[in-house]
């Protein structure tokens, strides 16, 4: 089936802007060590984070679902979501210039409410064409509970827009709105949309097996996600049956780690699946991350550890940075490197290791710092070693986009290897 629409050159898009989310995160480290007075570092912090949402992970998703539709040659006009994409990306520059620039004001919420609306009009179709689709998967209940997700998140981001726009204080509110929106995108849309990306890709491998675990883990989360919110603001001191519901979602998200292990042990005893050396240790790490996030939504319904870990800028700063970096990522980086190889190219080894490790290094250095809290000995040099990191992170990031940009420049399908 013949298509307009070129996944790779999508690919490429999302990791040059992923690239310029790093050199913004390069920018802010450097302004917090020496003198930068032309940047304003709470404005580049807005443009930074909406471009990194927007720019990067949106629409790297957004072209992967599209990839899923061709892959089950779905016969439908292709160029709206071209023009999607361009939407998307235009939104997301305007978003990156305007935050930076001038906070949240009139040409930056303009640009904002341009990226609802992509996603709004992303969703519509996407929705349609998915139920033309005749796979029998449960990957497309995974994407329409992600699109749903992200349609509630966008709430989030409104109230953020009025509230900042309109120079209400109400810090209560303020971080009420952030948190929803965080946790719609993190929990909802990312980790819904990956989760689909990877069962339709393990059943196009000819492990359909996973379907009823995948099932189970679907309805559990789907179940648990709105209440799993109440966690994130547990310190507003909550009416006692949305703080029992809090509680209740954290220890559901056992089950949720239960059946996440149960599907990857049918992976790994699978004798026909085989991915590619640097797709297992990248999925490796975004699955180890996965678990570790788990593991802190069981523990933050502990009231001194949630007090803890939403009471410190670098503990809130490590555990998005383990679910964006970490999760999501690392998982996009395993799924393109699986097709990659149809275009004669790979993601860098090397360069997924420098990126890696400045990961890493970054999560330990912020965890000491917000450890200083419970009189851990401070680390020495600490901003000094996060720059370090970013640049590492950001040195990575170009090496990986490099590769990917001197493979094969053609469209092929991702005809999935059974051995």
């Amino acid at each position: 089936m013949k298509t307009n629409f070129v996944t790779k050159k999508w690919i490429e898009v999302a990791l040059i802007n992923f690239c310029v989310v790093a050199l913004a995160g390069v920018t802010m480290r450097y302004k917090i060590n020496f003198s930068l007075p032309a940047v304003n570092q709470k404005y580049l912090m807005y443009g930074h984070s909406n471009f990194a949402f927007v720019g990067w992970v949106s629409l790297a998703l957004m072209t992967l679902m599209v990839r899923y539709l061709i892959r089950n040659k779905l016969e439908t006009n292709y160029k709206k979501y071209r023009i999607l994409l361009i939407t998307e990306t235009i939104a997301a520059y305007g978003m990156l210039v305007f935050f930076s620039i001038q906070g949240y004001d009139f040409l930056s919420n303009v640009f904002t409410i341009l990226a609802i609306l992509v996603s709004y009009t992303f969703i519509y179709y996407y929705w349609k064409d998915l139920n033309k689709v005749q796979e029998n998967s449960y990957a497309k209940l995974w994407f329409k509970g992600g699109l749903v997700l992200w349609a509630i998140s966008s709430l989030g981001a409104i109230l953020l827009a009025y509230l900042l726009a309109n120079n209400i204080r109400i810090q209560d509110l303020y971080f009420a709105g952030m948190y929803f929106f965080l946790h719609f995108q993190y929990n909802g849309w990312f980790l819904f949309v990956c989760f689909g990306i990877f069962f339709a890709y393990l059943e196009r491998l000819g492990l359909t097996q996973v379907r009823p675990p995948s099932y189970s883990l679907f309805l559990i989360m789907i179940i648990t996600v709105l209440p799993a919110f109440f966690l994130s603001i547990l310190w507003l001191k909550l009416p006692a049956f949305l703080y029992w519901t809090a509680n209740i979602s954290g220890v559901l998200q056992l089950v949720v780690l239960i059946y996440f292990i149960k599907i990857l042990s049918m992976v790994v005893r699978s004798g026909h699946i085989k991915f590619h050396k640097s797709t297992n240790w990248l999925w490796t790490m975004a699955s180890i991350a996965f678990i570790l996030k788990i593991i802190l939504q069981l523990l933050s319904i502990i009231p001194s550890l949630s007090a803890f870990a939403f009471g410190y800028r670098p503990i809130i700063i490590g555990y998005l940075h383990l679910s964006f970096v970490g999760i999501i990522s690392l998982f996009i980086f395993g799924y393109i490197n699986e097709f990659i190889h149809r275009f004669r190219g790979r993601v860098s080894g090397a360069g997924v290791l420098v990126f890696v490790s400045g990961f890493i290094f970054q999560e330990l250095i912020l965890l000491f710092q917000g450890l200083e809290a419970m009189n851990v000995q401070p680390v020495k040099s600490a901003n000094m070693l996060l720059f370090w990191c970013v640049i590492l992170q950001a040195a990575g990031l170009l090496w990986i986009t490099r590769g990917i940009m001197m493979a094969k420049d053609e469209e092929v399908g991702m005809t999935p290897r059974i051995s």
